[in-house]
Parts: C-alpha cells; sequence; structure tokens
C-alpha cells in the first residue's frame, strides 16, 4: 500500500508543479514586462512633459532650470539642436548616450517614442521628444534611465517570486502527504479487510467513509463479507445435511442386506426387507435428482419453456395420477377450476410444483379427510391454492420451510421423511415462472399455499 500512497502523492505532485510552475512563469513574465513597460512609459512621459516647457518658454532660464531639476533624479535629460549639437545636459555625457544620440532616426513623432529599451544589455534605456516650435523642429530633448534600476527592481521581484515558489512548494508537499494519507487510509483498511476475508474471517469493521465512491467501496467490502459469512454458514449446513441424507438411506440399506444375507432369514422376512432396501434405494435417487435439479437451478442452466396451457385438463391429468395413492389414504381431493382458464406455464415444470404440494399435503394429513386444488384468474393473475386438512405447521417453522434441508419433523423418520428439498424447489420452480408462492397455516388447522403466477 505503500506504492500505491508513493505513487498518489507523486501524482499529485507532478501535476499541481506543473500547473503552478506554468501560472508562476507567465505571473513572473508578465509583472516584469508590467514594470519594463511602466518605466519605459514613465521616462517618455518626463521627456513630454520637459518638451512641452520648451514649446511654451524656449529661453536659456528654462534650459538651465531643466537641466537643474534632472541632474538631482535618478534620469537625464539632454537637448540638442536639430543638427545633433547638444544645447545642455543635465550629467556628463557618456560613449554610451553617444551612440545613442548619433542613431537618431528622423521624422520623430510629436509624441516621441523609445529609443532602446533593451534593459538587459543595455547601460541606459532611452527616448526622445521632439521640441516644435511654429512648426519647426527646434531641437530634441532626450531622456536617460541607467538600466540598473530595472535590474535591481527584477531581481527583488525574482527573489519574491523564489520565496513564493518555495513556500509554495513547501506547503503543496504538506497538502499532498494529508491528501494521500486521507486517500489510502481508508484503502489500507480495505486491504486489510480483504485480506483478512480471504483467510476465512469476515468479523470485518470497517470505518464510516462517507457517501462518495470510496464509502461505496467499503459498503460493498462489508456486503460482501456478510454474504461470504451467510454463504459460508450455508454450505456448512447444506454439507452436514448432505451428509446425513445420504447416511441414513445407506445405512437402511446397508442393515437390511446384510439382514436379508442371513441364512435363518425367511423368504417372506428377505422379501420384506428387499422391499425396504428397493424403497430407500429410490428415496435416495429421489435425493440425488433433487440436488440436481437444485445445481442447475443454482448456476442457470435449466430454462422454463412456457406455453398456453388449458388449466382444466391439465390439473385433471395431474389428479388421475395421485388419485391411487390419495385412495389408499381413503383422502379425497376436490378440484375448483374454470373450463375457459388459461395459463402461460411450463407444463412439466409446473407440474413438478404441483405433484410436490399435493404430496406433502397427503403425507400429512389424517385418512378421510379432503385436499381441495383451487384455481382461479385475479386480475389477470393466476391464483393456484392447494389446501389439506392435516396437522399444519407451527408457527415458528413458516418462515423456513422454503430453505433447503429444513423440515417440520426433525425426527425424519421413515414415514414422513423426504428430502427436505422439495418446497425449496417449488419456491425456485414458481419464482422461475415470474410468479410467488406464499403459505397459511395453524397447528391443527390444515395447510395453505397459495400460488400466483
Amino acid at each position: 500500500m505503500n506504492k500505491i500512497s508513493f505513487k498518489i502523492g507523486l501524482l499529485f505532485f507532478v501535476a499541481i508543479f506543473l500547473l503552478e510552475s506554468i501560472s508562476m512563469f507567465f505571473l513572473h513574465d508578465n509583472i516584469i514586462h508590467s514594470r519594463v513597460h511602466d518605466e519605459l512609459s514613465a521616462l517618455q512621459t518626463r521627456g513630454n512633459n520637459h518638451r512641452e516647457i520648451l514649446e511654451a518658454s524656449f529661453h536659456e532660464e528654462t534650459i538651465r532650470h531643466i537641466a537643474m531639476m534632472e541632474a538631482r533624479t535618478d534620469t537625464q535629460v539632454i537637448l540638442t539642436t536639430p543638427e545633433d549639437g547638444i544645447y545642455m545636459s543635465s550629467n556628463k555625457v557618456t560613449d554610451e548616450m553617444k551612440k545613442i544620440l548619433k542613431g537618431t532616426p528622423k521624422n520623430v513623432p510629436h509624441d516621441g517614442l523609445i529609443l532602446e529599451d533593451n534593459w538587459k544589455h543595455a547601460t541606459y534605456i532611452a527616448s526622445i521628444s521632439p521640441v516644435v516650435i511654429d512648426n519647426k523642429v527646434k531641437g530634441y530633448v532626450y531622456m536617460f534611465q541607467n538600466t540598473q534600476k530595472i535590474k535591481d527592481l527584477i531581481s527583488g521581484l525574482n527573489r519574491h517570486f523564489l520565496l513564493a515558489g518555495f513556500l509554495s512548494l513547501l506547503f503543496m508537499m504538506i497538502i499532498i502527504v494529508f491528501l494521500t494519507r486521507a486517500v489510502t487510509h481508508p484503502l489500507i483498511k480495505m486491504s486489510d479487510a480483504t485480506k483478512r476475508i480471504s483467510k476465512g474471517d469476515f468479523s470485518v469493521s470497517l470505518p464510516n467513509l462517507g457517501k462518495d465512491e470510496m464509502g461505496e467501496l467499503g459498503e460493498s467490502i462489508k456486503v460482501l463479507a456478510s454474504d461470504l459469512e451467510i454463504l459460508k454458514n450455508e454450505r456448512n449446513e447444506f454439507l452436514a445435511s448432505i451428509s446425513h441424507e445420504l447416511r441414513t438411506p445407506l445405512t437402511y440399506i446397508k442393515g437390511y442386506a446384510e439382514i436379508a444375507r442371513r441364512g435363518d432369514t425367511t423368504a417372506a422376512d428377505r422379501d420384506n426387507y428387499l422391499g425396504i432396501i428397493h424403497e430407500e434405494a429410490v428415496k435416495l435417487s429421489k435425493l440425488v435428482k433433487d440436488l440436481f435439479d437444485l445445481a442447475k437451478m443454482d448456476e442457470n442452466n435449466f430454462s422454463i419453456e412456457k406455453e398456453t396451457v388449458q388449466l382444466l385438463p391439465y390439473f385433471q391429468r395431474i389428479i388421475e395420477k395421485v388419485t391411487p395413492a390419495l385412495n389408499e389414504n381413503k383422502m379425497d381431493l376436490i378440484l375448483d377450476c374454470s373450463d375457459q382458464l388459461y395459463g402461460q406455464i411450463d407444463p412439466i415444470r409446473f407440474e413438478q410444483v404441483i405433484l410436490n404440494l399435493l404430496d406433502n399435503a397427503k403425507k400429512y394429513s389424517e385418512p378421510n379427510t379432503k385436499i381441495s386444488l383451487d384455481v382461479k384468474q385475479l386480475i389477470n393473475k393466476i391464483h393456484v391454492k392447494v389446501k389439506d386438512e392435516g396437522k399444519g405447521i407451527p408457527e415458528e417453522d413458516v418462515p423456513r420451510i422454503f430453505e433447503r434441508f429444513y423440515r417440520v419433523d426433525k425426527s425424519r423418520t421413515r414415514t414422513l421423511g423426504g428430502t427436505g428439498l422439495g418446497l425449496s424447489i417449488v419456491k425456485q420452480l414458481v419464482e422461475a415462472h415470474g410468479g410467488t408462492i406464499e403459505v397459511k397455516s395453524t397447528r391443527n388447522g390444515g395447510t395453505t399455499f397459495e400460488i400466483i403466477i
């Protein structure tokens, strides 16, 4: 996780550093350009002011006054004749100034212009303003300023920018450290949580990470841990139930097979024991088939092929299959279904649902009772009710009857002991049809299963 902290920190640093460097570069360049432009404009304005005074009063006294004024400043004024002769200079004229004076352009505009602006390499910056009296050029006012002043100003600005850049960099690094910790700390917590989950420890607890993507990821991990814990418990219960369900018929088969093999066993007893062995083998086969069906449902490897079915003859055929078994128990099955009722169902799969519910009703009802099968259409939905007059389901068991291997009769006797998978398969088949199944039951008052599709 230190690697991701370093990567995130480096990414933030590079991004902010580039942004700040570009911003500082343009800001620095604009400020320098503005300051130099201000100095040049001020110099030219000063020369224009002297020119206006001379145009108003071009006398020796005025010229001396201007020279005396500039002698006490950091600038220098030179007044030349139109033929490049020098009227006056507020200070000594240097060789660099003479070079600029010799390069005076012709037709200088009345507002003047900048003669030298190369402050980086030249000794002076300079401007020129023509003195025009009666439409004739009487001379030129040259203004000079040593570039060292501008260089000192720029040097000071550079020092301030360097200090600001250093402080910004330091502040940025501090922010990045806290930012990366704020980002990576939850990731470290989640990484530790996932490692514990991978080792089978699902008791993970993560702090509240907010409602952003990080918080959603943390909640997903907690949900995953909870789901995996439930899955682990269900797997353990499933394996324990499978072990018990397989062991019970195998124990019967092995035990009665050993008794049947004895030499002193009579033919009648042997036939009875072989019948029990066959019965248990059938149960074992049904258990394997139910497990196979559930496995296909879990992996979505089975399909529901719906078709339009006339329900009255469909349920009559189902009743014909279960009538012999019901007659043995002296039980009646009453069907209530309209002749004009049709439904969109998978005939084979839905028959499996009804047969399972009828078998449960027969198994948990006493002789001389009745089972009713009511089929109605309400608000474009088919309602199928299977109701018996059996001993019912205890209230505490009702919420769990659709769980795999859950059985109300915990004794698992041979007479009532099913696989515990029937109702689970029923529920999944009904939901595969896009329907729901509900159960209502009272102790010793019968049970009603209602399917709505």
